[in-house]
């Protein structure tokens, strides 16, 4: 018997007071059905909910989430549900909260270099908005385009520049967030340094929408690098080309913005995806190497020394994308390849592990006995730079439902296995959801997963806010 209270037509009247009739969707399963899932491949990861409810501000979510807390009834917040990891999922049905009509800039405060705005702005349209004033929001991730800022806090997303400039929480200064109670909480501020109490702001980053529904962020911002330069460095082995990362990081005497690694299939799935035509027949795999500065001379000098360095390393062929056309030409490639997968099998498994940045050569060669060991393929990459590998598990068109439900759990356990050996985690940036939480203790102690529970707990006694995410209550 569910601990939850259905969303009745009492209820559903109820939301429909709070943000207007035409913000609720309710006995409509197509109008529904978008909101049963995010982008994790596989549909057994949806679930649908009973209301969708589109707020517009704090106020009315803090109703919204009050109604929920007094009659039992589970409430899920969602971005723009480009997720892999079941987090925007209503697993328990209920109500979801929408965060996308709360899409607006508050404040661009130059002189402090900040800027405050809505959970539901997308993460591109912040560097659109701030490009002409010479500013710059670094911590956004490689699906910038499409994902919302309350989204990418929610998951502390990482992304192609992470290397450098490091991943979403290192510019989150302030939050605004709305209580499973219903209670508006301001944490943190336009601040540098703050260790008034607890770091709350910390502690919502990262939480997937279990502890709280953030509805506002203030973001650092920084100088916006004048000049940039993409370097695409093709080796004959993957084996080469992995071995390198850790050398440029400690051998060049330069912190490149990013470091991405795509391994021949990864490569070809993509290049065949978008009918792209740079000559990749003869490499291994490739290394996407960016460098960035505010001074034109220093940047064609690092990244002379780094394209030097890899050839000296194995890179038999070195592009060099110096304008945004090219640019944007090869990390176009890197972009789509989990699109490209998602064409080639619709049996697949997305995985986002992260490990000590001189391990990756290891994780990669056994990734590779891995996928001989069970005939499948196991593309993998990513930000190797700061030791965080995608590797999309997928198996051929012979395969059947059977086999794939009943092999790739067997994959998973030794995959996991493997990263916990190297001292790495199970998840980088993409979260662990309701797809990831029962592997937890491969790579965690029980201890720790007490201590989360008991966070859990004290922020949400009744547990009606995301449950089934990252543990079982």
């Amino acid at each position: 018997m569910s601990r939850y209270s259905p969303v009745t037509e009492e209820i559903a009247a109820e939301l429909k007071k709070i943000v207007g009739e035409k913000y609720v969707i309710c006995n409509d399963a197509e109008k529904l059905e978008p909101y049963s899932h995010d982008e994790t491949p596989g549909k057994e990861w949806g679930r649908m909910p009973e209301a969708v409810v589109r707020p517009s501000s704090a106020d009315e979510i803090a109703k919204i989430a009050k109604l929920a807390n007094e009659r039992m009834v589970p409430i899920t917040p969602r971005g723009a549900g480009s997720g892999l990891s079941g987090g925007a999922v209503p697993l328990h049905g209920g109500i979801v909260i929408s965060l996308d009509r709360m899409n607006k800039v508050l404040e661009l405060d130059k002189d402090n270099m900040m800027i405050t705005v809505e959970a539901g702005v997308i993460a591109n349209d912040i560097n659109e908005h701030i490009r002409e004033h010479g500013l710059f929001y670094a911590g956004y991730p490689m699906s910038m385009e499409t994902c919302y800022i309350g989204g990418n806090v929610a998951e502390n997303a990482g992304g192609g520049k992470a290397v450098k400039y490091g991943v979403t929480a290192r510019y989150v200064l302030g939050l605004e967030v709305v209580t499973p109670a219903g209670e508006i909480v301001q944490m943190g501020g336009k601040l540098l340094k703050d260790v008034t109490g607890y770091n709350m702001v910390q502690l919502m980053v990262g939480s997937e929408g279990t502890l709280g529904i953030i509805t506002k962020v203030i973001l650092k911002l920084i100088p916006l690098p004048k000049y940039q330069v993409d370097l695409l460095c093709l080796f004959k082995s993957s084996e080469e080309a992995i071995a390198a990362v850790p050398r440029i990081m400690t051998s060049s005497g330069i912190t490149p913005t990013s470091i991405e690694y795509m391994d021949r299939e990864s490569v070809q799935e993509s290049c065949k995806y978008l009918n792209e035509n740079i000559s990749y027949q003869d490499a291994g795999a490739m290394l996407l190497v960016t460098v960035d500065g505010s001074e034109k001379e220093l940047v064609e000098k690092d990244y002379e020394t780094v394209g030097t360095l890899c050839e000296k390393l194995g890179a038999f062929e070195v592009y060099v994308a110096d304008n945004p056309t090219t640019s944007e030409r090869i990390w176009k490639i890197r972009r789509n390849i989990p699109e490209a997968f998602s064409v080639f099998s619709k049996r697949q498994c997305g995985e986002d592990i992260v490990v000590p940045p001189a391990s990756i050569p290891l994780i990669v060669a056994e990734f590779k006995k891995l996928a001989a060991k069970y005939s499948v393929r196991i593309p993998s990459y990513g930000h190797a730079g700061d030791g965080n590998l995608h590797s999309r598990i997928s198996c051929g068109t012979d395969w059947s439902d059977e086999k794939w439900k009943s092999t790739l759990p067997k994959i998973l356990e030794e995959l996991y296995s493997l990263v916990n050996k190297l001292g790495g985690k199970i998840s980088g940036e993409h979260g662990i959801g309701h797809k990831r939480k029962k592997y937890m203790r491969t790579v965690v102690s029980e201890e720790y997963i007490g201590m989360l529970k008991a966070v859990k707990r004290a922020l949400d006694p009744n547990y009606i806010l995301n449950p089934g995410k990252i543990f079982d209550l």
